[in-house]
């Protein structure tokens, strides 16, 4: 919703910037997520009839920002072609004295796009140095998990419920652009200044977004462990651990994702990790197999040192397959060497496991190391 407006025009001989400033009613939520103060940050997102900044026109950039606990969004618009530089001096001036750049795949595209307009212009100014949150950049590791048909804005806007009032993308406003420069048209001028704005109240939304990254670092607690073992003739026989964990920011939509052995949830400020438990014999292998011996007959090595005991005609030369021993208990898959010590149902498994003590289970560091592993390795495999 728009408070209030106000315009400026700077006049050349040879070009006319137009600079709209309006109060807006939105306010931005999540900001904390960013790291600093509402005061010294701002949003900003640039319009362009093209990819390349030697060939193209930088048309308009906007932003959004706090001022005295107002929120404003201010664009600057080229209304000629010759105005590129006014709009680009406008916004470097602008945005010097804050201290957080928020864009939306600003570090793919809209930053480099600004940088080598500067270069085409003899300006001296650098974004290169500010600190920037690229949102996009922020959830791109996160994107087969968000089941999203890509990461466009507009995409991620829809898997938050966000509607807009604008139905045009990039593409289609060049020509819309081009179009207004030839008949002044007040339409089209509001159509290209709604599509900039609804990018940027947009991307103010989609701070929640970074909820995510929070819980991927860590950003979470273990309020229980619960032990299910289950038969029934739904199920086949079957054990399983359930880790109940506490969000420390709320996730905006449930994400949910697994495998054959492990499934994670969550939700609001709440998430779940159950993971299938391995109930039958695990071998231990030991790695230095040249030290050891194999018994056959009781499928299990034993170290040279106590060997002498055992009749030779028992006992062959171990290789590193037969070098193990056995335990049964209640095991944990894991895909990486993540705790240790570490068991295999078979010498090439690629897969390891863990004994689930009560030991560990009293371990909370190792209990969330683990859960960030299956977190992970959940999500490349998805990818």
């Amino acid at each position: 919703g728009l408070v209030g407006s106000e315009m400026c025009i700077r006049d050349s001989l040879e070009a006319v910037m137009l600079c709209i400033t309006k109060e807006l009613e939105n306010n931005i939520e999540y900001i904390e997520y960013t790291g600093y103060k509402k005061e010294d940050i701002i949003f900003f997102d640039i319009e362009t009839t093209g990819f390349s900044p030697e060939t193209t026109i930088l048309y308009m950039i906007g932003c959004i920002y706090y001022q005295q606990n107002r929120l404003i969004c201010t664009q600057w618009f080229s209304d000629s072609k010759d105005a590129q530089k006014d709009v680009l001096v406008a916004f470097m001036e602008f945005i010097d004295k804050y201290k957080l750049l928020v864009c939306y795949n600003g570090l793919g595209f809209d930053i480099p796009y600004l940088q080598k307009k500067c270069r085409m212009y003899g300006l001296a100014y650098s974004i290169e140095q500010m600190a920037v949150l690229d949102i996009y950049k922020q959830l791109q590791p996160y994107r087969s998990i968000l089941h999203t048909p890509n990461l466009k804005q507009k995409s991620i806007e829809t898997f938050l419920g966000i509607n807009r009032e604008d139905k045009y993308n990039g593409g289609e406003l060049i020509d819309i652009y081009l179009k207004y420069l030839e008949n002044r048209s007040n339409e089209n001028f509001n159509l290209l200044t709604l599509h900039n704005r609804e990018d940027l109240i947009g991307m103010t939304s989609l701070l929640s977004m970074l909820s995510y990254r929070i819980v991927y670092n860590g950003g979470f607690t273990i309020e229980n462990i619960e032990k299910i073992s289950y038969n029934s003739a739904e199920r086949a026989p079957g054990t399983e651990i359930v880790f109940s964990i506490k969000l420390s920011t709320p996730v905006p939509k449930r994400i949910s994702f697994g495998n054959e052995s492990t499934y994670f949830s969550m939700y609001a400020d709440t998430a779940s990790l159950t993971v299938k438990a391995h109930t039958d014999e695990l071998k231990y292998f030991y790695p230095n197999y040249k030290d050891y011996y194999y018994l056959p007959q009781e499928d299990t090595a034993i170290h040279k040192s106590i060997a002498f005991y055992v009749d030779k005609n028992f006992r062959t030369r171990a290789k590193a397959a037969n070098c193990y021993s056995k335990k049964t208990g209640c095991f944990l898959p894991q895909y990486d060497e993540v705790i240790t010590p570490y068991f295999k149902i078979d010498y090439y498994d690629r897969i390891t496991y863990f004994e689930f003590t009560d030991e560990l289970k009293n371990n909370p560091d190792e209990i969330k190391k683990y859960i960030l592993h299956i977190m992970t390795h959940l999500t490349e495999q998805h990818a």
